[in-house]
């Protein structure tokens, strides 16, 4: 499972491009979180890898050297004790250096400034993103078996698990497990902060309209006010009920996200039935929209400026708690830029993916609607989570 050297090397490459483009006077970089290590060298140990313009970058590591060796195909790994360790290596150091501001606690920078006296910081977290949008051959070849992953257990499984009486506690449980022994890594990142999530939401009937402090659109009651997370003890399925599963899965570091709702021993509303056909068909239109060229703006743009007013009521949300977008980027981590919505005017690219979510809250139903991975291609979006966007009878 190492990541290839050639594939270390073309991202260093791209990184550095990217950031001649930006600022032609850069001069050093500092990465400290655990999934731009993993990016750029292949491993998530305790530590930092420091990018000088006119040096070849060192990744320095605390905790534990032995197995980034054993992990990483990186080019010059040592190991270091505290940051003076790695200081003592400089003859000189820059007094501009670029971090990752939006994830790099206050206290660790200056930790670090005092062996490494910058006199200022600059956010790198907006490149990095870039360079990370565009996925290599070998970052699909890892998103593609998340897809499949995610496909097989929500279309296939999931049905299997359903059964009156069992609570959503108990549910989010048997679906964990089965994610991971088909062959699931076990989380869902996000680069949100201070943002938890073991998969994803899970909601029987009206919980999944439950508020929540996550950026999206569906709802979720949880575990308790402390960890309001996976689904609650009490709630128990009942014969009609609506339940929405909004989970992401994972292949070696690289996630996809997908959502689909199930119907418990009945027929969805009529009402409901019509809104989750309607956010269906707004799904694959943003889908066929998803080429190179077209920036994520304009397909927010236009459809939403296709949508009647009736629609939009509850469209993205539930009440005053809708959500400003239709889809975002993924890959380390589940909620990447770019995202379709206003204000992300920069052309799509080959060999981008997004997951396209348009989702409508039913009042006494619960949220319905769908959300698929999709590739940018010249003829649009291609999922890579499945074509199975139907409401799921159970019996």
């Amino acid at each position: 499972m190492k990541v290839p050297q050639k594939e270390l090397a073309d991202r260093m490459e791209r990184f550095r491009a990217e950031m001649d483009v930006a600022d032609p006077g850069w001069e050093a970089c500092v990465i400290f979180s655990k999934v731009n290590l993993y990016y750029f060298t292949g491993t998530r140990q305790d530590g930092m890898l420091v990018i000088l313009r006119d040096g070849e970058p060192i990744l320095w590591v605390r905790r534990s050297y032995e197995r980034a060796l054993d992990e990483s195909l990186f080019g010059d790994i040592r190991p270091m004790n505290s940051y003076r360790d790695a200081a003592g290596q400089y003859k000189s150091f820059p007094g501009r250096v670029y971090m990752e501001t939006e994830v790099v606690p206050l206290a660790l920078a200056q930790r670090f400034q005092k062996y490494f006296p910058y006199e200022r910081v600059l956010p790198v977290d907006s490149y990095i993103a870039k360079v990370r949008s565009v996925k290599s051959a070998y970052e699909l070849e890892m998103m593609r078996k998340s897809g499949e992953i995610h496909r097989r257990v929500m279309e296939d499984i999931v049905p299997q698990l359903l059964r009156e009486g069992i609570s959503e506690a108990e549910f989010s449980a048997e679906l964990y497990a089965a994610m991971v022994r088909e062959g699931h890594h076990g989380i869902t990142r996000f680069a949100m902060f201070d943002t938890e999530m073991p998969f994803g939401q899970v909601g029987f009937g009206v919980n999944s309209l439950y508020p929540t402090y996550f950026n999206g659109p569906g709802g979720n009651l949880g575990l308790s006010p402390a960890v309001p997370l996976l689904g609650s003890r009490e709630r128990k399925l009942r014969k009609g009920d609506l339940v929405f599963v909004d989970v992401g899965c994972g292949y070696a570091g690289y996630h996809t996200d997908k959502t689909n709702i199930y119907v418990f021993g009945a027929e969805l509303p009529a009402q409901a039935a019509e809104a989750h056909r309607r956010c269906v068909e707004v799904q694959n239109e943003a889908a066929s929209m998803l080429k190179p060229g077209v920036t994520p703006a304009e397909i927010y743009g236009e459809i939403l400026g296709e949508l009647d007013e009736r629609f939009l009521e509850n469209f993205m949300g539930f009440g005053n708690r809708r959500v400003k977008f239709l889809g975002h980027g993924i890959g380390l981590q589940t909620d990447e830029t770019p995202v379709i919505a206003k204000g992300f005017d920069e052309p799509l690219r080959e060999g981008m993916l997004f997951a396209v979510e348009p989702k409508k809250g039913i009042e006494g139903v619960g949220m319905v609607g769908i959300e698929n991975t999709f590739l940018v291609t010249k003829d649009g979006g291609v999922s890579i989570t499945g074509s199975r966007f139907e409401p799921i009878r159970v019996q």
